[in-house]
């Protein structure tokens, strides 16, 4: 990546751009076992990007407030563990405008260039530009170095089984390096599902999970992460870091692109878009056309979600109790819509279609993006609508849902108004907005205090504050209120007028809330620690229970283990509930509920064995998220388990809660036509067939290349259409879609006839086809053939064949 070097204090916005990433955890230039003389395919994939002008601009200023990154080593500090600490990437900002060469470098703020190829359009060392024949054009990417191949070993998910770089040939290959609990890693996913549609026959995405929490290495876990985030590309269980220390990758996330030859020719550190790679791709695609280097076929993915069964919720992520109205509010997330229910089960109404969208409307008209938090104030819901980065308003006597802040795409700054100062503006004294023209980045949960809305906004890794006047417009603001917007565990003042400051402040993807009336509590995730937030803006906020108080690796100290404030261990809690002196916490990755009696504090264990699981008797959860108290119980949103759960606070018995006349959203409509997209058109020889006991038969065979088979879990569709007006096959037995029970390689179309005559047949059929050896590159094949036949009782054949020869597909490629 880039290192900016910064200006002390010449505007506000050099400010910005400088401290992007500080707070974040950075691991070492090279990572374990590399050759410190020789590239890693990392530096000279985002070398080439900066060499461009598109390396994302950070910087890792020192200052008197301990940074989150391992120190150094040194004779009197202790080695630290072989597998360097990666780091998590902030959200992208605004580039404001650069610093001036004319204006002094702050010697505290002036970060080493940790190795020359970080500069823009430095050669990295090593890496010898490719020789090119006279008779072709430069190739784009000179500074290139061949991908490391995957380890045969690792377990993978979305794939039939592992998948090799050297059968993607032919093919651009991005790969993604992630972890479920990331937030940045999140906010990457639509963008690579946008890049997928775009290119269906030249893109193969492939993430690369390699874990930071102990929970995230279990290739079970990772798949439950998988279906809940709707990937649809292959993933990989990198728990040990192989892959990620083969590219030498350094942070969370970052992207690889591989070119169709098989060399790394492009990385981004940071949140990319879409654009970032769409250009890479559009710009450079002609060149390997040009050699023949492209492979054309689609590939298919086996997804895990189509394993997942039906049930009533999917992942929900939120409840909230109302004991007075005896109702339970759940956010069945992947379901997109908001669940009523009675405390004990009845199910009282349901907020959204279920449909992914923003729209508004009656509850049946409108549409969630996986919601989150929610909070109540008599008969008005407000939700925390998540991937929609809104807040959306219920009214629930009118049944009427509508938006009250964000403007429906991640808000891509943590300080409302920052983006339109320039050099030498001054800081506003508040850093708010107008609700509705102020954009807001992945708001997870709510807390109502007074006529002010908090809200846990884990994108910029900060609490929030809404005013409420009630309309919500008007005279309402919002902005932050506490978190100097750096990734960390640090206590402090809650908020500095200079964006990013150290010394107040810092949290780290906060994702809970609950409050004794006095008190904000605040689940903050990636420090696996519970904070307190004063409700009074000239208080500071302090850790109950977490990492605060050690001089560096806050973000990656965790553990399940009871005690006081400072020895306790939580692992990535999502969830917090107040009750009677005592804090809830889910601690989601630990598989446990907990308690924090606040006079200690001290922390034990409620309920849970630490294994995932369903068990009532033998109490188990799946990561657990949600958390809200009434009436002696606590209600569990248990996420991965796809149902609520009860905990009796007394003696941490455990039940299921059953919403009764509960089902899933009706499934959206989808077309029976098969698609004719890239289909080799064949025209076979007339035929002529014997029909026997009113049918005839159509044989049909494929002949696969060798080294290939039928994907028997794929699958496998024909289609029948009549190729002319009228004729003796009978009409309504044709026309629609169906499915081979067993997808094979040869089989049978029996078709009815009503006598002797001429007729004319279009058949379609989409297959999938798997190479043997590397069962996880599965291919998507489909075949339209036109065939005209005659249906005569003194035909020879009682079967008319029609066959294909499925190509190969590889593409030719020059050395």
């Amino acid at each position: 990546m880039r290192v900016a070097r910064l200006v002390p204090h010449a505007s506000l916005v050099i400010l910005l751009v400088g401290v992007l990433t500080a707070g974040c955890n950075k691991q070492s230039a090279a990572p374990t076992g590399a050759n410190a003389k020789s590239p890693t395919v990392a530096e000279v994939a985002l070398g080439n990007a900066a060499s461009r002008g598109e390396a994302e601009q950070t910087a890792e200023p020192s200052s008197p407030q301990t940074p989150n990154d391992a120190p150094p080593v040194t004779e009197e500090t202790p080695q630290i563990p072989p597998s360097p600490q990666p780091r998590e990437q902030p959200k992208e900002q605004p580039k404001p405008e650069p610093a001036s060469a004319a204006e002094p470098v702050a010697p505290s703020e002036a970060p080493s260039v940790e190795n020359p190829a970080d500069e823009p359009n430095a050669e990295p060392p090593n890496a010898e530009p490719a020789e090119k024949p006279v008779d072709e054009p430069p190739h784009p990417f000179p500074n290139r170095l061949e991908a490391p191949e995957f380890p045969r070993d690792m377990e993978w998910i979305n794939t039939a089984g592992p998948l090799r770089l050297k059968d993607l040939k032919g093919k651009y290959v991005l790969l993604d390096f992630w972890t479920y609990c990331c937030i940045n890693c999140m906010h990457v996913l639509p963008e690579l599902k946008k890049l997928e549609h775009a290119y269906p026959r030249n893109l193969a995405v492939i993430g690369v999970h390699s874990a930071k929490f102990d929970a995230e290495k279990g290739t079970k876990n990772i798949e439950e992460a998988v279906q809940r985030y709707e990937i649809e590309h292959a993933v990989v269980n990198d728990d040990e870091h192989r892959i990620w220390n083969s590219y030498g990758i350094q942070s969370w996330p970052t992207m690889i692109l591989i070119d169709p030859e098989g060399n790394a020719i492009w990385g981004k550190s940071g949140e990319t878009k879409f654009e970032d790679v769409d250009a890479i791709i559009k710009q450079s695609m002609p060149y390997y056309a040009a050699r023949g280097a492209l492979d054309e076929s689609p590939i298919r993915f086996n997804l895990a979600k189509e394993k997942l069964k039906a049930t009533p919720l999917r992942f929900p992520g939120k409840v909230l109790a109302d004991e007075a109205g005896n109702r339970l509010f759940i956010s069945d997330s992947n379901h997109n819509r908001i669940v009523i229910s009675t405390l004990d089960g009845k199910l009282l109404d349901i907020i959204g279609s279920g449909a992914i969208g923003a729209n508004n409307g009656n509850f049946q008209q409108a549409t969630f993006n996986h919601p989150q938090g929610m909070a109540l104030r008599d008969d008005i819901l407000y939700v925390a609508d998540t991937e929609n980065h809104l807040l959306r308003k219920v009214d629930l006597k009118k049944k009427n849902v509508s938006t009250i802040a964000g403007r429906g795409r991640q808000g891509r700054s943590a300080w409302p108004g920052a983006e339109s100062l320039g050099p030498g503006d001054s800081p506003p004294d508040r850093w708010v907005g107008k609700p509705l023209k102020t954009g807001i980045n992945s708001p997870w949960a709510l807390w109502l205090h007074g006529d002010d809305l908090y809200i846990a906004m884990a994108g910029p890794h900060q609490i929030w504050k809404m005013t409420l006047d009630g309309s919500e417009m008007g005279g309402a603001e919002i902005g932050p209120y506490a978190g100097n917007g750096r990734e960390d565990i640090v206590d402090g003042p809650l908020l500095p007028r200079i964006p990013y400051r150290e010394g107040f402040s810092s949290f780290a993807q906060p994702s809970g809330l609950a409050s004794d009336g006095k008190t904000l509590f605040v689940a903050d995730s990636e420090g696996s620690s519970i904070r307190a937030v004063p409700f009074d803006d000239q208080g500071e906020v302090s850790t109950i229970v977490g990492t605060a108080h050690m001089p560096y690796a806050r973000l990656f100290t965790f553990g399940d283990v009871d005690g006081d404030g400072e020895t306790a261990r939580l692992q990535h809690a999502l969830g917090v509930a107040y009750h009677a002196g005592k804090l809830y916490v889910a601690d989601t990755y630990n598989n446990k509920i907990k308690v924090i009696d606040l006079a200690g504090p001290t922390v034990s264990t409620l309920a849970g064995t630490g294994q995932p699981g369903a068990d009532d008797a033998a109490p188990s959860f799946d990561e657990p998220e949600g958390l809200t108290y009434a009436a002696g119980k606590l209600y569990v949103a248990d996420t991965n388990n796809h149902m609520i759960r009860t905990v009796e606070i007394t003696s941490g018995k455990v039940g299921t809660l059953t919403i009764t006349g509960l089902a899933p959203p009706a499934a959206l409509e989808k077309s029976d036509q098969l698609s004719l997209s890239g289909a080799a058109q064949i025209q076979v020889d007339p035929l002529t067939v014997k029909p026997v006991e009113g049918n005839i038969r159509l044989a049909v065979a494929l002949t696969l290349p060798e080294g290939w088979k039928i994907n028997p879990l794929a699958p496998m569709t024909y289609q029948v259409k009549a190729g002319q007006d009228a004729g003796p096959i009978d009409r309504k037995a044709i026309g629609k879609t169906v499915r081979l029970e067993k997808p094979a390689a040869q089989f049978e179309i029996v078709l009815p006839v009503s006598g002797d005559g001429a007729d004319a047949l279009d058949i379609t059929l989409n297959y999938f086809y798997c190479q043997e050896g590397g069962e996880g590159l599965c291919k998507v094949g489909v075949v339209a053939w036109s065939v005209p036949l005659t249906i005569a009782e003194a035909a020879e054949s009682d079967a008319g064949k029609i066959s294909f020869e499925v190509p190969v597909h590889s593409p030719r490629g020059k050395d």
